[in-house]
């Protein structure tokens, strides 16, 4: 029973998959990490320090019943991108519990970005693996509180996906813009489920016009718009609506930007905040794309799991 176990070690959550290559099956355990009432974030040390806390429980709880013979490979995230410079101290508690794991089970250790397991986990959450096998390349969306990334995946033999940027946000990302207007309107982070829930008893429907360079989208003027309607007295409902009908909007012109320069491209949404399902509702009617269920859109372990198994031939 070939298992490929996964860490990572994000900003805001805790968590680890094991992958069973024969099966298909994947089991996850994870955990957001603890931000104080009325904050947008956390510190990069407390980061650490919660996730050196919470990742030895949640394998205990992953492994438990689980013949530690049968694991091939072991597999984490150790930076955000796959690009030069890109780095947060967080991802390096999921690195070094994963270097020890390796070499006291006497298993290969392999290492991959969070974003390419944001990724790969929206595929298999889509049965959508083959785009790695297949020559053409696939655009993917990796929208949370961290990016806004408009993205051109390529398979590689060594790195599995070789991803370039379309398209990103030039100031807030997408997650960062909900958050603010939920905490504006009293809600507790991370919002994007309770700000869905206000959106969803809305009675209008607004029109955006979202800030588009070149592909690009700027956010900023998404808060102070929220903002200037909580000050006329605005109904929560409506401006949690105005919220992440902004956000659609701008998803929407991106993706038709990226189609225009790569016509007829399979797409695939990941990340957090598409996990929403009026984001998802609205740009299924749109375009012919894949979305990540709720569980493997936001941040999880499962896509860095099955980097093992690739790199291991058995996907």
């Amino acid at each position: 029973m070939p298992e490929f176990l996964g860490i990572d070690t994000s900003n805001y959550t805790t968590s680890c998959a094991l992958y069973d290559s024969d099966t298909g099956e994947m089991r996850q355990c994870k955990k957001l990490l603890p931000v104080k009432e009325g904050e947008l974030g956390i510190r990069q040390s407390d980061a650490v320090f919660h996730h050196t806390k919470q990742l030895p429980e949640l394998v205990e709880k992953l492994m438990k019943d689980t013949d530690e013979t049968g694991l091939c490979a072991v597999t984490a995230s150790s930076v955000p991108r796959l690009r030069e410079g890109s780095y947060m101290p967080c991802f390096l508690v999921g690195e070094s519990s994963a270097r020890i794991l390796s070499a006291v089970n006497g298993c290969e250790l392999f290492t991959t970005s969070h974003q390419v397991g944001h990724v790969l986990a929206a595929l298999y959450s889509a049965k959508r693996l083959d785009l790695i096998h297949n020559d053409k390349p696939f655009i993917a969306f990796h929208v949370s509180g961290g990016t806004t990334d408009c993205l051109i995946c390529k398979p590689d033999k060594d790195k599995v996906l070789e991803i370039d940027e379309i398209a990103t946000s030039l100031d807030l990302k997408a997650g960062q813009a909900i958050d603010r207007v939920g905490l504006m309107l009293g809600l507790k982070f991370p919002c994007g489920k309770e700000l869905e829930k206000l959106a969803i008893n809305s009675d209008k429907h607004y029109k955006c016009k979202p800030t588009i360079k070149n592909g690009s989208c700027c956010l900023s003027g998404l808060e102070n718009k929220c903002g200037d309607l909580f000050k006329q007295g605005e109904k929560k409902e409506n401006i949690a609506m105005f919220c992440l009908q902004y956000v659609l909007e701008t998803i929407s012109a991106m993706t038709s930007f990226a189609l225009e320069k790569y016509k007829n491209s399979e797409i695939i949404y990941a990340g957090g905040v598409m996990s929403d399902v009026i984001l998802q509702k609205e740009l299924s009617k749109r375009f012919d794309a894949e979305f990540a269920s709720p569980e493997f859109s936001c941040d999880n372990a499962a896509g860095v799991a099955l980097y093992g198994a690739i790199r291991k031939g058995l996907i």
